[in-house]
């Protein structure tokens, strides 16, 4: 099916261009093109990708100092709370009483954990009982959960971005999208980076990545603001450093 205005012959040298594309990302420049035959698909005889214009990457890669953790701590702490995150502070030795005080205050039974969390960071909780992920916790158990607890991958500055990649101490994407409370704890400052560009280089694209800019919210239904409805109604963020 073609778009209005749109003729059979555009359409189909657009979707060659596409699947072209895919076939070179994935065999290489080297790959077959539609239709080839099994003598051009074979040695040297086989079809080119069509080349590409070079895309230019001579843009800024940053709009504030990336050499500046101090800087790039506060200026996280404000796009965090613009975002409506409500954001903790804390050293290191404090990360235990600040995790279970967050918990008490939030008046949370249970906490769903990733099996890898570092045992310290639950050392002062009391009245909340755990609830390790083993890779069995389903949606429907989740959302008997009052809150969950996890570490992230990397915290984007600029756009005040939590990116969780299911790598030590995340757990599965499902830990924080079904319960209602998210406390997610950020190292400051070896997991903040100043924007996206930088920040992409440190990701690995075949793992599974959630970016988390605030707690999960919509105005799709007459612009009014509804949290909760694709993620945590409530995101508390700790940023944990050696200076308050």
């Amino acid at each position: 099916m073609t778009e209005p205005g749109m003729s059979a012959a555009h359409a189909s040298g657009s979707r060659e261009l596409v699947l072209g594309r895919i076939r070179a990302a994935l065999y290489g420049p080297g790959a077959p093109a539609a239709g080839a035959s099994p003598a051009s698909r074979a040695g040297s005889g086989r079809a080119t990708a069509p080349a590409e214009a070079p895309v230019p990457r001579d843009y800024l890669r940053s709009h504030v100092p990336a050499d500046d953790p101090a800087a790039l701590l506060d200026l996280l702490h404000r796009n965090l709370a613009d975002y409506r995150a409500l954001v903790h502070r804390c050293t290191p030795e404090h990360l235990p009483g600040t995790v279970a005080a967050l918990l008490d205050a939030r008046g949370a039974r249970t906490v769903a954990v990733p099996a890898d969390l570092p045992p310290g960071w639950l050392a002062a909780v009391r009245a909340t009982e755990p609830v390790p992920d083993d890779g069995t916790l389903t949606a429907a158990r989740l959302d008997t959960v009052d809150s969950v607890l996890t570490g992230c991958a990397l915290a984007v500055a600029e756009t005040g971005t939590l990116v969780l990649d299911a790598g030590p101490g995340q757990g599965r994407r499902l830990l924080s999208l079904v319960p209602d409370h998210h406390i997610c704890v950020v190292l400051a400052p070896e997991q903040v980076v100043a924007s996206v560009p930088l920040a992409l280089p440190r990701l690995d694209p075949r793992r599974p990545q959630t970016w988390i800019s605030g707690p999960s919210a919509t105005s799709d239904i007459e612009l009014d603001r509804v949290e909760g409805v694709h993620g945590p109604r409530t995101l508390e963020v700790v940023l944990v450093t050696e200076g308050r």
